[in-house]
């Protein structure tokens, strides 16, 4: 078992809990950077699907995982960033800000929301966002000179430095330009944790109470916090503009802003790596199945016969499975599994058998 002997308090908010953490994420750094060169052009599509994913992913675990403010609209801040890109695009905006700029836009229209959301939390606040999500796709339909409507829109290349990045011309390009900007995201993420700011977000979290009590501005963090979120997912909307290069309305349904909030609930609430877990599964589990129903097809000499639905389903399964026997998610029971095995052979049968939840606000009211 590690024990960190710590001497000052900045030690408690490093970037890296110690030299061995700081070694592994730079080992997985450098195996992605490499994944073009040992992948093949179909997988490294659905791993660049993956990498935008995570993007959406870490922008709701900001709001919902480290804040405690359920959303069920995220979907609508992704159709605004894809939108916007593509506007900003095709007035000759540059790619170098049309990007930040159309994750800004989200960024601001999701702090518009939280205004008047404010004074709702929980069910109630789900309900709203769950709202403006509908909403959204009937004003994607009204603004149809900007957004093309039913018919929808193409988006345009990206022209980085003079360099030309296409989803299907140049896919290792495109990768490595989605991971660079997960990277980036990654770390001012965990950056703004060991921030004050962030510090208020979790304490917003687990009891708006004490957080008002601590001389936290709840109202303005909630703010913030929506207009944080947002950004970051509105940046994943415009590199799902690119990856789909041809969208309407009906990309950003309701169904995608629920597949969000399932996402990070399964990879763990909380925790920057919950929202990695949760985009492996979102995004490889179809993979998965579809190979798997193929290798079944050809030993049993059935052909190729699918049966409607079965991905939603097993997803659906493995949703229930989590909730009953590990809300904390993915990352939850990994830890788990760790601290068992550091502990080994003086781990205890029932150490993690009492476990409270990760939100406290409402039973603090």
């Amino acid at each position: 078992m590690r024990i960190h002997f710590k001497t000052g308090y900045g030690q408690d908010i490093r970037l890296f809990e110690d030299s061995r953490e700081a070694v592994q994420n730079a080992l997985l750094i450098l195996a992605a950077v490499s994944a073009p060169w040992w992948l093949d052009e179909y997988m490294l599509g659905e791993v660049t699907y993956v990498l935008i994913w995570i993007l959406a992913g870490l922008g709701l675990m900001i709001l919902a995982g480290h804040t405690g403010q359920p959303s069920l609209g995220h979907g609508a801040f992704l159709a605004c960033g894809a939108y916007m890109e593509v506007i900003l695009l095709e007035a000759g905006v540059p790619f170098v800000l049309s990007l930040p700029l159309a994750g800004l836009f989200a960024g601001v229209v999701g702090a518009v929301v939280a205004i008047p959301a404010l004074r709702m939390s929980g069910i109630y606040l789900a309900i709203a966002t769950l709202a403006f999500g509908i909403m959204t796709e009937d004003i994607i339909i009204l603004l149809t000179p900007w957004t093309g409507g039913i018919e929808g829109v193409f988006t345009p290349t990206i022209s980085l430095l003079g360099i030309e990045i296409d989803r299907y011309g140049d896919p290792d390009r495109f990768y490595w330009l989605c991971l660079f900007v997960v990277i980036l995201i990654t770390v001012g993420y965990k950056n703004i944790l060991r921030s004050p700011t962030g510090r208020a977000f979790t304490a917003i979290r687990d009891s708006e109470v004490s957080a008002r009590a601590m001389g936290v501005n709840v109202a303005r963090m909630k703010t913030l916090a929506f207009g944080l979120s947002c950004f970051v997912t509105g940046l994943a909307g415009a590199l799902l503009a690119h990856y789909l290069t041809a969208f309407n309305y009906e990309a950003f349904l309701i169904l995608i802003s629920i597949q969000l909030l399932l996402m990070v609930t399964v990879g763990g609430l909380g925790s920057i790596h919950g929202a990695y877990y949760g985009a492996i599964v979102i995004g490889l589990l179809p993979v998965v199945i579809a190979t798997l129903r193929q290798e079944i097809s050809d030993f049993l000499g059935a052909g190729n016969s699918s049966v409607p639905g079965m991905e939603t389903a097993i997803f659906a399964v493995i949703i229930v499975a989590f909730i009953i026997y590990e809300p904390l998610g993915i990352y939850g029971r990994w830890t788990k599994i760790r601290i068992w095995l550091e502990l080994f052979p003086l781990a205890r049968k029932d150490m993690f058998r009492r476990q409270k939840s990760y939100l406290k606000t409402e039973r603090m009211k």
